[in-house]
């Protein structure tokens, strides 16, 4: 497999017969890599890589941050555990504590060590020096396999420790108190994020539809639906000086309706039912407002079992709002985990993977341009398909479904993507939300179109250098073959047919939008929002309210996950949302000492579309920290500088 993009990339078509030969061989060698299945165990019916190559192995650059990542979770572990032994829950000896610790320390040292080795030599020194260093840089690239494989094994030992024993289960299990101060109490050394103090706000519950980890749910509706009989005195009790039917009329009225999640079959943990809802939230911008507040939520889909719920002054009213709340938050954790995350980003991002490696040559100027937005992504959906979505695995522990069905969700979901309605600007229009005059406050919206618009940019500034004419794109019979797979063994359903440079600019606008500024709109949010399980989680431990009033604060606590399925969802969260690697615009060999990619001059020159990309970007981000300033809450996660390239953790 080439390590870097090729100087002068061709289309087949411009190719001699010798070139054409060349791309057919190294086609076939690739296709036998690169197979297709859809037989995972865990995501039967998914169109997956058959065998993951030894060649999509992640870097020792991603396996060192990884580790890093490990190391933090597992100290607060560990703190969290002698908390425990302190208190009388677990009767561990401190000096299996100790023991972790050493591990800890010992891979750090390594990783310190490894740092001051590739450091390149800024300091100039003499001519002796850098030939040393070269010397010794040459000698770490010969050896870099053997280091990823110590590396795996470091982080494969700090994942051991955390497991939690069946006596820590026990002990962090159902009959341990749950308060929002024993929650808290689970970030030791890691920093406790701000929602663990504000997710009980209403503004902040509405805030969370348009910038947390699910902002692309909400949709603007002309009626409510029938199913959702709220009445306009109801209406007027919440939104003082508006009326249900202005609202309609004006467009400030929005809807997160969660019936696609009626899949999901309520599971168990360690003999304890689980539950889950699905769940109609309705919001409204208030007449002159900006933002959104919370009007009603109801939450089932039959309004003859389900009350409607809405905020107000009445004590008795207080905690029932605060559990339908909760409903919403479960809902939206499972709708984000199984749809807008692992369906709409990593699954469909795996599709283009295998497509583009099975037919477009290493010769073809998409290979290049793509390759690096599929960094990481085969192994990484590996590693969940075998760990994290699997029997006993954190989806399992910490979701409402059974494991079966949350994996026939995600496959539905999957299979149910719509390439061309989910490009951004059209997803956009098709909910609604697209009209800033209704709905002012979107940091999603907003921030997510400057990095579509840059990144547009980009990709047709890309195309337009190897495609002279909408016919060269008719011609390509590789991108036509790619386009074709995509449709059919890749089963992406609206992938449009390719015939110009305008549609081919959007589809790789598409494609690197949602291998990099997408995910991270909704990965990231894990760590910040969803590790603090109170404000956002994957289970209901109580059945629903089914009265409007009565209920007691200690209702609601006990609505809330166990410590160990808390602690546990903490530490995959925060795992997951926390590995930065490779920002977007950032285009580097995957080998080390990981060169520049682009080869071709065209591409890379002062003047070359690269540079544009790279000055759009500073501009957005300009931008974006300049609103941030402004906001009442920043949005960070659709900062060019914290988007990776591509979808790899």
């Amino acid at each position: 497999m080439s390590h870097q993009a090729p100087t002068h990339p061709t289309l087949p078509q411009h190719d001699n017969p010798v070139g054409k030969a060349a791309r057919e061989a190294q086609l076939l060698v690739s296709r036998g890599v690169y197979g297709w299945t859809t037989q995972v165990s865990t995501l039967p019916g998914v169109p997956a890589v058959a065998k993951l190559p030894a060649n999509e192995e992640p870097t020792l650059e991603w396996w060192v941050m990884l580790t890093e990542i490990g190391i933090a979770i597992v100290r607060n572990h560990l703190a969290v555990k002698l908390a425990a032994i302190e208190a009388g829950l677990l009767a561990l000896a401190p000096a299996e504590i100790t023991a972790s610790r050493l591990v800890c320390d010992g891979i750090e040292a390594e990783i310190v060590a490894l740092k001051a080795k590739i450091a390149h030599n800024t300091g100039g020194g003499t001519i002796w020096s850098r030939l040393v260093e070269d010397a010794e840089m040459g000698a770490l690239a010969l050896g870099e396999e053997l280091l990823v494989a110590k590396f795996k094994d470091h982080a494969g030992k700090l994942f051991a420790i955390v497991e939690l024993s069946e006596a820590e289960q026990q002990a962090y299990g159902s009959a341990a108190p749950r308060t929002l101060e024993t929650y808290r109490a689970l970030f030791q050394t890691m920093p406790l994020p701000g929602v663990a103090w504000t997710f009980q706000d209403d503004a902040e519950f509405a805030r969370l539809r348009v910038a947390g980890p699910n902002a692309v749910l909400i949709r603007q509706i002309g009626e409510v639906p029938a199913k959702l009989p709220l009445t306009e005195a109801a209406y007027a009790a919440v939104v003082n000086g508006d009326t249900l039917a202005a609202a309609l009329d004006e467009g400030r009225l929005y809807l997160c309706d969660y019936a696609a999640l009626e899949t999901i079959v309520p599971g168990q943990w360690q003999g304890t039912d689980k539950f889950i809802t699905r769940p109609l939230a309705l919001f409204a911008v208030p007449p002159g407002g900006f933002s959104l507040v919370p009007v009603a939520i109801q939450c089932g889909q039959d309004p003859a079992a389900n009350p409607i719920f809405t905020p107000g002054p009445a004590k008795d009213a207080e905690w029932g709002w605060e559990l339908a709340k909760l409903c919403v938050q479960v809902a939206d954790g499972n709708y984000h985990e199984l749809f807008a995350h692992l369906a709409h980003t990593h699954l469909v991002i795996e599709a283009v993977t295998v497509a583009t490696r099975r037919h477009l040559a290493e010769q073809h100027p998409l290979w290049a341009l793509l390759v690096p937005h599929c960094e990481g992504t085969l192994f990484i959906n590996n590693a969940a398909a075998t760990s994290l979505i699997t029997a006993g695995g954190p989806i399992d522990h910490i979701f409402a479904g059974t494991i079966q069905s949350s994996q026939a969700t995600a496959v539905a979901a999957r299979l149910g993507f719509d390439f061309t309605r989910r490009m951004l600007p059209n997803d956009l229009l098709e909910r609604g939300v697209a009209d800033t005059a209704q709905l002012p406050d979107y940091p999603y919206r907003d921030d997510a179109l400057l990095v579509w618009h840059a990144i547009h940019g980009w990709a047709k500034d890309y195309v337009g250098l190897y495609y002279a004419s909408d016919t060269d794109v008719t011609g390509d019979t590789e991108l036509q073959a790619w386009a074709g797979t995509l449709v059919g063994e890749g089963s992406i359903a609206g992938f449009p047919s390719i015939a110009d440079r305008a549609t081919l600019a959007d589809v790789c606008t598409m494609i690197v939008f949602t291998a990099s500024a997408q995910h991270a709109a909704v990965n990231f949010p894990q760590r910040t929002v969803m590790e603090f399980a109170p404000a956002v989680t994957g289970s209901l431990w109580e059945p629903a309210p089914d009265t409007t009033s009565g209920q007691r604060r200690s209702d609601w606590l006990a609505a809330m996950p166990p410590l160990a399925p808390a602690l546990q969802q903490l530490e995959t969260l925060a795992l997951l949302g926390s590995l930065y690697y490779r920002p977007l615009g950032t285009y580097q060999s995957r080998y080390f000492p990981y060169p520049a990619w682009f080869q071709d001059p065209a591409v890379t020159g002062a003047e070359g579309p690269l540079p544009r990309f790279q000055a759009a970007l500073r501009e957005v981000e300009v931008k974006i920290a300049a609103r941030n300033a402004e906001r009442r809450v920043a949005y960070p996660y659709l900062l060019p500088s914290q988007i990776p390239t591509s979808t790899n953790i």
